[in-house]
């Protein structure tokens, strides 16, 4: 899972940014401003009936700070992303 949900940074942050990009989902925010420090991406790759499926998780970032529910207080009543 990524850790982005529960990050303070998360609306702000260049990387989640360009990991919604990836997931071809809706941004927080169209102008990030956050320049995270070491971010880790996993990116899980695989195949059903011949198509290729890739899954990107932020795991690890020197810039993390806490924010338990974050994602979900900007997006209400959505599903957290998993």
């Amino acid at each position: 899972m990524c850790i982005c949900v529960n990050c303070h940074y998360v609306d702000r942050c260049l990387t989640y940014n360009a990991v919604e990009a990836q997931h071809q989902q809706p941004h927080l925010t169209e102008t990030p401003d956050f320049d995270p420090s070491e971010p880790s991406i996993n990116v899980n790759i695989r195949t059903k009936d011949e198509i290729i499926e890739m899954e990107w998780d932020v795991v690890g970032c020197l810039s993390f700070k806490k924010e338990m529910g974050k994602w979900a207080k900007l997006r209400p009543g959505e599903l957290v992303p998993t």
